[in-house]
């Protein structure tokens, strides 16, 4: 065992873990893995008519950037906590241990169905792209069951790789890497030769296109900041995901250092990338007027205009592989937070079976396919309950990024209040001090009460119920069951308990890998 992996499995000891998922990840296979959830060609291409049907050109020019930089303050919090406590399902466990039993569980479930919405929201998207583009090969409509029966293929698909092992997961999500800068680099390109204008000048310039001038994407208002503030839907829901690698931490070589190094620089190259790309698809329309017009299908007509046909269906299907990825991507990270949930007796009933590694491929076999099973049926679930169509998709969306940034924010605020005493008494080796961590924990609670304002306003004010309707339950069962059932992690002599159990477990069966 090198010493960088003592140190690795010391650390979780610590922590009243054993080492049971391979640690087979290198530090860039952990970058990949959250740049491989963010894939600027998923949300950035399927959500990009947020930005021509609110605020026109400056959507995408400084709307981008607006949003990248409010994920990025959660992304900077977040790889603070993850050098301290790099373990599988880490919200869940920061969530314990800079907070209590009760804010731990709170956030192990929005996590969770934050995860399991992603999921569904990048296959939803990722059908919905097929459709458009290759789904008249196979007879595929934007009928319901059609796009229900597609999400349910590629879900089983990316499980089923998923449960083959971490080391060919992380060698599809570091392709991905690849991929997605190689694709994204040649949209930029071509786009900007075969563009008939580059009039920049359409980054910094507001127009109405709220209603019928934006294809309905957003209702009509005449308030230019309301319009501006959705905007910034498109950034935010891209860049997330970026938890992965705090998710992954077990199975990464020098995690304390790799995990917070990758949850930011995934997060900055995705930023990055993503602005050039939509500024390039902007610049790209022939007619700004008519390609809001289009709605959802802004992309695709801008593409269909200037590119030569078999171009556009070379790109597509690299975009389409992308987005594959992405969701297999986010198979791998939901799975490690049922399992770490799991193992902590977190899920009433079937935890037991949930928190078991499979002997053969080291990976957490049963909750990789609950993750899978739980996604399909949310899906069906929404398209049979809900409105059909492509609304489904921004539901879904705007659901996640409820879920998912409250699971992020809850112990960021902890953290606030908690740096310094005995629940975080040390910085890890990742360290960008104090005094930074508080000032980005107080923007990331502000960009948190913004997110919720936009994410429920319509034409998504279901989200809104949806979000109370799971704050009234988990209030109800943390009450009546939670609170005298579950223990939460490991503390004290519980630790002390299972470190020597694993020790025993060692001394019999020799150290894990």
């Amino acid at each position: 065992m090198s010493t960088e992996h003592h140190e690795d499995v010391k650390i979780l000891h610590s922590m009243g873990y054993a080492q049971e998922l391979a640690r087979r990840m290198s530090g860039f296979s952990n970058f990949a893995i959250s740049f491989s959830i963010i894939c600027i060609l998923s949300g950035g291409i399927n959500s990009f008519a947020q930005a021509t049907g609110s605020v026109g050109g400056a959507g995408a020019g400084i709307g981008w950037i607006v949003g990248c930089c409010i994920s990025g303050f959660f992304a900077l919090c977040m790889a603070q906590i993850a050098s301290s406590y790099p373990t599988a399902g880490g919200l869940y466990h920061w969530g314990s241990i800079l907070g209590n039993r009760f804010t731990g569980w709170v956030t192990a479930w929005l996590n969770l169905l934050g995860l399991i919405t992603v999921l569904g929201a990048i296959n939803i998207g990722t059908a919905f792209f097929f459709q458009g583009t290759f789904g008249s090969m196979i007879g595929m409509t934007a009928d319901p069951v059609h796009i229900v029966l597609f999400v349910a293929v590629i879900t089983v698909i990316q499980a089923l790789i998923n449960h083959l092992g971490i080391s060919l997961t992380a060698k599809l999500t570091d392709l991905s890497g690849y991929l997605i800068l190689a694709t994204t680099a040649a949209l930029i390109i071509l786009l900007l030769v075969f563009a008939p204008t580059h009039d920049i000048s359409r980054l910094w310039t507001f127009t109405n296109n709220s209603g019928e001038a934006g294809g309905n994407v957003f209702p009509q208002t005449d308030n230019m900041l309301y319009l501006f503030a959705l905007c910034l839907l498109l950034p935010i829901y891209t860049i997330t995901g970026y938890d992965a690698s705090a998710h992954t931490s077990e199975e990464t070589k020098n995690a304390a250092i790799s995990v917070p190094k990758s949850i930011v620089q995934s997060v900055v190259v995705s930023s990055l990338a993503g602005w050039v790309l939509l500024s390039a698809i902007m610049m790209a329309i022939p007619d700004m007027t008519a390609g809001a017009a289009q709605g959802w299908g802004v992309f695709f007509a801008t593409m269909t205009a200037v590119l030569p046909g078999w171009l556009v269906t070379l790109l597509y299907l690299f975009i389409l592989i992308a987005q594959l990825i992405c969701g297999l991507a986010t198979v791998t990270s939901a799975s490690r937070m049922i399992f770490a949930f799991s193992r902590d007796d977190g899920l009433p009933l079937i935890s037991k079976p949930l928190a078991k590694v499979s002997v053969k491929y080291r990976t957490p076999v049963a909750a990789i396919w609950a993750a899978a099973i739980a996604e399909i049926l949310f899906v069906w679930l929404a398209q049979t309950v809900s409105i059909g169509g492509t609304n489904i998709y921004t539901i879904v969306v705007n659901a996640t990024l409820i879920f998912l940034f409250l699971s992020f924010a809850i112990p960021i605020a902890l953290g606030y209040f908690a740096i310094g005493t005995a629940k975080w008494p040390t910085l890890g080796p990742w360290n960008m001090g104090v005094g930074l961590y508080k000032f980005f924990a107080i923007l990331s609670v502000l960009g948190m009460a913004l997110i919720i304002f936009i994410a429920v306003q319509p034409p998504n004010g279901n989200v809104l119920w949806i979000t109370l309707a799971f704050l009234v339950l988990a209030a109800i069962l943390w009450v009546v069951f939670e609170n005298k059932r579950f223990q939460g992690p490991p503390v004290g002599e519980a630790i002390a308990k299972r470190q020597a159990e694993i020790a025993a477990a060692e001394a019999k069966f020799g150290p894990a890998e």
